[in-house]
């Protein structure tokens, strides 16, 4: 009996052996070393990171630190998950050349509702029928009164949206790239 034991135990300690030898090889190359050290190098693959923006035409060569960076928020999360909660209403900033076409649109609405700001014209309809002479669809342009004295306007220029105000001090826009969790350019009223 004790040989049967004894044999069941070598056979067990078989395996565990194998193992072991094959385990001692494992993670001991580390780069440079033995095989291939005097040959090319590997490119190291490029982490992903926050988008680059280029000068636009017309602006200077290095462009202002846009919004989105700064509102990034603290590097801890908040305790009471405002800011997670409240992450689907923050539009999408642009980056690369789709920021340049919504600078170059931006520029585009503010010169033209500018003379109806200086005439002080802030009906809906004046704004509405501005932009759409400007080539933008009259389905997707909106225009409401914001205050006594004041318009705001929302043009879904897929992939582009452009948001702004007028008022009889400026004329501002704002062009995003929508939201992360909603089609369209209005402001999405629930989240996930």
């Amino acid at each position: 009996m004790t040989t049967i034991k004894a044999t069941g135990v070598r056979h067990g300690l078989l395996p565990v052996a194998v193992l072991a030898v094959l385990a001692t090889g494992c993670g001991t190359h580390r780069p440079g070393d033995g095989i291939g050290a005097d040959g090319p190098s590997r490119t190291t693959a490029a982490t992903p990171g926050r988008p680059t923006d280029f000068p636009c035409p017309g602006e200077s060569p290095s462009p202002t630190p846009s919004s989105a960076g700064a509102t990034s928020g603290p590097a801890t999360p908040p305790t009471d998950h405002y800011a997670e909660n409240h992450g689907f209403m923050v539009p999408l900033p642009l980056h690369g050349r789709r920021r340049c076409d919504g600078l170059a649109a931006v520029e585009h609405i503010e010169n033209a509702l500018e003379p109806l700001r200086k005439r002080g014209d802030f009906d809906p309809a004046s704004t509405r029928k501005a932009l759409t002479h400007l080539g933008y669809s009259a389905g997707k342009v909106q225009s409401y009164q914001n205050g006594p004295t004041g318009v705001g306007f929302l043009i879904d220029a897929s992939p582009l949206c452009v948001e702004g105000k007028m008022n009889r001090d400026s004329t501002r826009a704002d062009a995003f790239g929508g939201y992360p969790d909603h089609s369209g350019c209005d402001q999405p009223s629930g989240g996930h």
